[in-house]
């Protein structure tokens, strides 16, 4: 008897692996709403990538806010920042146009991408199939491509910049780093 072997139909996030590639439509020009961005545009940096379930709620801002608010923290490191969610990029503009005190993030520093079709959430494995949503999903990616680190938090959970930034440093390091390490503590 032959046994049938299936195939996942998309690529899957995994620590040590090259991390699922991507080419989505973005914010980087305000203008046209038509530059995409992939993964492969970030090689030789590192990367941080991160998804949030919709535009226009109430703990998302908060993040995206935070990230923007540190991000030349991220770029004196040689990282850059990507946010993604389902809405579309006429939703992310009009939400970064919206200010702050209106339910809008006004602008942020780094690029918005739509993962419309939902293909780059489920690849990642942040998708929320029953609400369509992708969940608050973090992912450090390095110059080379590989996934460094993952951390999915539920929807009413934000995520940390400040622990984000440990994180990128200790995995750039190089050594083993143990439990709340700090840059400048001895590695083991």
């Amino acid at each position: 008897m032959t046994q049938l072997t299936v195939q996942p139909s998309h690529p899957f996030a995994k620590i040590g692996l090259p991390a699922p590639t991507f080419s989505l439509l973005s914010t980087k020009n305000m203008e046209t709403l038509e530059e995409k961005i992939s993964l492969e545009d970030y090689r030789g940096k590192w990367l941080v990538f991160f998804f949030w379930p919709f535009d226009f709620t109430y703990v998302c801002p908060t993040e995206i806010v935070a990230f923007s608010d540190h991000y030349e923290e991220f770029l004196d490191l040689e990282c850059e920042i990507v946010g993604a969610s389902v809405d579309s990029v006429y939703t992310h503009r009009a939400w970064t146009q919206t200010p702050r005190d209106q339910s809008g993030i006004g602008p942020v520093k780094f690029p918005l991408v739509s993962d419309f079709s939902k293909e780059t959430a489920r690849a990642y494995g942040v998708l929320d199939d029953e609400t369509g949503a992708a969940h608050r999903g973090l992912f450090i990616i390095d110059p080379e491509g590989v996934l460094r680190y993952q951390v999915v938090t539920d929807m009413n959970v934000g995520r940390s910049v400040d622990e984000t930034l440990r994180v990128l440093q200790a995995l750039q390091a190089g050594g083993l780093c143990p439990a709340n390490w700090k840059p400048g503590d001895k590695t083991l």
